[in-house]
């Protein structure tokens, strides 16, 4: 079950970090509203997670799945480029993600 929370944890870190950026300096209200509900859950979860999981294992999953999909997103939107380099680079943390709860 922790590894599930950690999961959707990571997916709201992405929104988070999404959110905050489209909330322009917080002087949007619906993207900081989004902002603030994504990183309370984002973090509970994380914390609750770490309850039975290796600090170091569900940190660096936590921060790996929200930054694959920040710029998954960014890429699909077009707000940020998409280059075959930073494709595969993905692709090599994605396999890092996967390694580290094979490791567990």
């Amino acid at each position: 079950m922790a590894w599930i929370v950690l999961i959707i944890s990571g997916m709201l870190e992405a929104v988070w970090a999404t959110a905050l950026g489209k909330s322009e300096g917080f002087s949007k209200l619906g993207p900081t509203v989004v902002f603030g509900v994504a990183l309370v859950a984002s973090m509970a979860g994380l914390a609750w997670a770490m309850r039975t999981l290796p600090i170091g294992t569900a940190y660096a999953v936590w921060v790996g799945i929200g930054a694959a999909l920040t710029v998954s997103y960014a890429m699909v939107t077009g707000t940020e480029a998409v280059s075959l380099l930073k494709v595969l680079l993905l692709l090599g943390l994605i396999g890092c993600i996967v390694g580290l709860k094979l490791a567990h």
